[in-house]
């Protein structure tokens, strides 16, 4: 079937009462228009209302994209900075929302990145900026941004991230541990839009791409717990060696 016809069947999904997830015009719009094909394996499946693992990241469903671009509400002109960037769909519909030159996006794993930007280039969108970073410290070298959209979930709303927003600029993220709610936080105030399931936000280490063996800052706590308990040897039992 032509793919424009199944961009136009998944958003009136999207709109329609029993999903509800988009309301507005222009993403209604920006989500027609941008093909999912090239960012997921299977063409087929592409505009199917379900999530995809590729690369050890997950494929957002449309249902959970949508959500994203109602919630950071994003104007024409606006820069946009997308943290946990994947294989690269959500920056296209937002190039799509503003344009291209305003979207800059980073992800912590390199072939992460090296994804997204050639899927971004194949579905026509090239001119988004992708770079390898941990996301935690943001891009600060074209901030600030009138919108901050995390992919990942935090317990707190990572502080960089909050420096880099403009005045009257939005950051929208996943809040919370076990319990997550998608929020947006704007001048202050958190605006609350359901609750949502993502994977935590990864730090330097935790990604699946690192060449040595992949030690996470939780390991290592972890590690040094159990060292700092271990008996020393001092501390062991005095041998008596002329009863052994």
């Amino acid at each position: 079937m032509d793919p424009v016809v199944l961009r136009d069947d998944m958003v009136d999904s999207l709109e329609h009462e029993a999903k509800a997830v988009v309301g507005s015009e222009r993403v209604s719009v920006a989500m027609r228009t941008v093909p999912r094909e090239p960012f997921v394996d299977e063409d087929a499946a592409a505009y199917a209302d379900r999530s995809f693992e590729r690369l050890g990241t997950r494929v957002l469903s449309p249902s959970a994209a949508g959500r994203l671009f109602e919630a950071l509400d994003v104007r024409p002109d606006d820069s946009v900075l997308v943290v946990g960037v994947g294989v690269g769909y959500t920056a296209a519909v937002l190039a799509e929302l503003t344009d291209e030159a305003n979207v800059h996006a980073v992800d912590i794993a390199r072939r992460l990145v090296y994804e997204a930007r050639s899927n971004l280039d194949s579905a026509g969108y090239g001119g988004v900026l992708v770079d390898c970073r941990d996301g935690a410290r943001g891009l600060p070298e074209y901030a600030p941004y009138d919108r901050i959209l995390l992919e990942a979930a935090a317990i707190e709303p990572p502080r960089a991230l909050l420096d880099q927003l403009a005045p009257g600029g939005r950051l929208v993220m996943p809040l919370g541990g076990a319990a997550q709610e998608l929020v947006a936080i704007e001048g202050g105030e958190r605006i609350e839009y359901g609750t949502v399931a993502y994977h935590p936000m990864l730090v330097d280490g935790e990604q699946v791409d690192t060449i040595e063996r992949n030690r996470t800052y939780r390991e290592d706590r972890e590690h040094a717990r159990r060292a700092a308990e271990r008996r020393k040897g001092w501390e062991q039992t005095w041998i008596d060696w002329d009863r052994v």
